[in-house]
């Protein structure tokens, strides 16, 4: 099971990006946990100066950008 982050102050990127993510594993098939991290600390802890960010088990894979559900679906796989 891959756990999704969404990392960000809950704004309207953040928001839309938590979609897409969701989205790109619906579609994938695969086994996820969505979790959204808002806690400044824990967000800076993880490198990330620009959100909202995506993280992939653990791993910062885009920051300060909505990525499309299909460049999410490649990182997913």
């Amino acid at each position: 099971m891959k756990t999704i982050q969404i990392l960000g102050m809950g704004c309207a990127k953040c928001n839309k990006l938590y979609e897409h993510a969701e989205l790109a594993a619906k579609e994938l098939g695969i086994e996820y946990k969505m979790e959204k991290v808002n806690d400044i600390e824990k967000i800076s802890a993880m490198g990330v100066m620009m959100t909202p960010a995506l993280a992939v088990d653990g791993t910062v894979k885009v920051s300060g950008r909505v990525a499309t559900v299909e460049s999410i679906k490649e990182l997913l796989k």
